[in-house]
């Protein structure tokens, strides 16, 4: 899907972009382009991550000492900026998927009833 259709790009609010960016550094560190590409690819395409959107989430997440920044080097031999998830960042991340399926349960709730037989 083309950057500029996805359904659900502006819908994705900052907690959950946070939230996807702190599970993708789970695996290891990473720079902002794979980030976004995890992301992207993890949600076959339905979430497309702008770098407008990327970048300030990184420095949010990086200023909460949730993520932590060094530079390295990029696949392509380039210098690159790469995050890794700090222990604090690993404990936002529990609290905040705790969290995230606590409303996506009450959602569920509320879009599909459970109706109570009559007896």
């Amino acid at each position: 899907m083309p950057r500029h259709s996805s359904p659900l790009q502006s819908e994705m609010v900052q907690g959950t972009l946070d939230m996807l960016i702190l599970q993708t550094l789970v695996l290891g560190p990473a720079h902002g382009q794979t980030i976004a590409h995890a992301i992207e690819r993890g949600s076959d395409e339905v979430l497309q991550v702008e770098h407008g959107s990327l970048y300030p989430a990184l420095h949010r997440l990086q200023n909460r000492g949730w993520i932590a920044a060094f530079w390295g080097t990029s696949e392509n031999n380039r210098k690159a900026k790469y995050y890794r998830l700090t222990p604090e960042g690993k404990k936002q991340l529990a609290a905040q998927t705790s969290r995230w399926e606590q409303v996506v349960r009450a959602i569920g709730r509320i879009l599909n009833p459970v109706v109570e037989k009559q007896g």
